[in-house]
């Protein structure tokens, strides 16, 4: 067995002023209540808040405090993610931070959520790191687990825990909890997915193992999360298949086909027919302007229709 303690904070975040104190606050408590924890996740953009005037310079005074905390408790620590002017571009970057303080990841999200992520520019890197003598994490924020390439990229480059700080307060958390579980069952990691409050998130914080299978689900209010996981779930699992069933990376490994939809400059008609990628607005065709119980017709030429 292969032990290791990792905590996620789901915690109120304000949008008005900074949350660093608020943070402290809860590292401080953690680490006093579960002192054999050994990892501490916080949600996306908690430090400051869901405003791109938020943004604070990379390689801040921020980043220093950071570390101290980490030194301070002898933790690795990933303190959610924050707005971080680079040059004229504003990234979602996410800082891990080991034991010692130091800084050994800068995960740039690769996906903001656009159209709502508006001025936030895309990462390109992806971001694998050691915990000596435990084990391969990989990194991915929120809207990123919505694109499977991020996830099984982390896989097959060895990750076997997926760290996930999320910011979602919207009707579709359900959907996400579920993609979550999917992420976890098909790369045959654990994943911990740390959602936020109020201006954070709606909550709900996931924890999962490498079958898929809910090790933990959090509400809706502030709560600590410390769960130890064996690393040799994912060794086992990655050997013998989900359940001992499918035995997906492996197929992955040794499957014939060329995802030919990859290859750089190549377009595809249907993507391009689908619009820009906008906020939509109400829709043109009035609701009012109909009888009472009908709907408006199907407008075949334009592809709009009722939606149910």
């Amino acid at each position: 067995m292969i032990p290791f303690a990792i905590a996620g904070v789901q915690m109120r975040v304000n949008v008005s002023v900074p949350n660093l104190n608020a943070m402290r606050s809860k590292l401080d408590v953690l680490m006093s209540i579960y002192p054999w924890v050994q990892m501490v996740v916080f949600s996306e953009l908690a430090p400051f808040g869901p405003l791109i005037s938020n943004a604070v310079p990379e390689y801040s005074e921020v980043e220093n405090e950071l570390c101290e905390w980490a030194q301070q408790h002898d933790v690795w620590l990933l303190p959610g993610s924050m707005f971080m002017k680079s040059g004229d571009k504003i990234f979602n970057t996410a800082l891990v931070i080991n034991p010692k303080g130091e800084i050994v990841g800068r995960y740039r999200k690769m996906f903001p959520f656009l159209p709502y992520e508006e001025h936030v520019s895309q990462g390109e890197e992806f971001c694998l790191f050691d915990v000596p003598h435990v084990g391969k994490f990989g990194v991915s924020i929120c809207y990123d687990m919505w694109f499977p390439e991020t996830s099984r990229t982390l896989a097959v480059n060895g990750a076997e825990v997926l760290l996930h700080p999320t910011l979602t307060g919207t009707i579709d958390r359900e959907i996400e909890l579920s993609i979550v579980r999917a992420t976890a069952a098909i790369n045959q990691c654990y994943i911990f997915d740390i959602n936020g409050l109020e201006s954070g998130g709606n909550g709900k914080s996931l924890v999962c193992g490498p079958d898929g299978r809910v090790i933990y689900q959090a509400g809706s209010d502030e709560e600590y999360i410390p769960i130890e996981i064996n690393m040799e779930r994912v060794h086992r699992s990655r050997e013998t298949g989900v359940l001992r069933l499918g035995q997906t990376l492996k197929s992955f490994r040794d499957r014939s086909v060329n995802f030919d939809i990859y290859e750089q400059g190549k377009t595809f008609p249907h993507l391009q027919s689908l619009g820009p990628l906008t906020k939509h607005t109400r829709s043109r065709h009035a609701m009012h302007s109909q009888p009472p119980g009908v709907l408006p017709p199907i407008n075949t030429a334009e592809g709009h229709g009722p939606i149910i």
